[in-house]
């Protein structure tokens, strides 16, 4: 009897190991996809993400190398990348109306701000994910569809590349304070991820605009003349959908 017992214990225990092994690597996979799916219909550029491991069971894992790609005109072969991303999620939430996101810690990514006529890169995807998220939510979009509640999202060491007509080809890299965003979809309809990257996007272009025109002096050559027309670009680009942040902003803090 206690033999069988034994046996039925150890074979629990197998189960149970099995499971949640399964239950790591099956939503890594799902978040995966999703990022491959929702991240070019938001952006309108390429994303690609080598791998997420979180584990259904606690919910934190790691996403490594999340690439976003450029819009066409830009030379750069990409415009953010990011070696590792942490992230912590409320399991019990993930068939739920709404996925609650404890925090997301994106750190040290590179992002690329390349000057071109008419504009930047960073500014054209950023026109892109506001045209995105200014739909709300919708039943058949990827990245929209699904509601979220995210109670932190941080990005830490960021690096701004800058190049193209900014530095007459050459590239300078600056770096980027720290951004942090708290209490995002609070509200019972909580926001989209096409918000949610329309708010963190936003404070990236804005940082980058006052870091260039801080450092134009140290960066030499045609910068300062750059370095304004880049703060420009991003004031009247979030001025333009200055009424959009707003409502997103109400949102994150019901």
């Amino acid at each position: 009897m206690k033999k069988r017992l034994l046996w039925v214990s150890v074979a629990g225990l197998a189960l149970l190991l099995v499971l949640a092994v399964a239950g790591f690597l099956f939503l890594g996979a799902i978040v995966k996809a999703g990022v491959e799916k929702g991240g070019p219909y938001i952006t309108k550029v390429p994303v690609n993400l080598d791998r997420a491991n979180i584990s259904v069971f606690s919910g934190s894992g790691e996403i490594k190398g999340f690439t976003m790609g450029n819009p066409e005109g830009f030379k750069s072969p990409q415009s953010v990348s990011v070696g590792s991303i942490a992230v912590r999620l409320e399991p019990g939430s993930l068939l739920a109306e709404k996925l609650i996101i404890r925090s997301v810690q994106v750190q040290a990514p590179e992002i690329t701000y390349e000057a071109a006529f008419g504009g930047s890169n960073i500014g054209k995807i950023l026109e892109n994910i506001k045209a995105v998220a200014s739909m709300g939510k919708t039943e058949d979009q990827p990245g929209t569809e699904k509601a979220l509640q995210v109670d932190e999202f941080v990005i830490t060491g960021a690096k701004l590349n800058v190049t193209a007509s900014v530095l007459g080809g050459r590239t300078a890299t600056l770096p980027l304070p720290d951004i942090r965003l708290q209490n995002l979809g609070q509200g019972p309809e909580g926001i989209t991820a096409a918000e949610l990257s329309a708010l963190a996007f936003s404070e990236v272009v804005e940082a980058a605009a006052k870091e260039v025109a801080a450092n134009a002096m140290k960066l030499g050559g045609n910068v300062a003349e750059s370095a304004k027309e880049l703060g420009t670009e991003a004031k009247d680009r979030l001025k333009k959908a200055s009424s959009g942040i707003s409502d997103l902003i109400k949102k994150r803090v019901e």
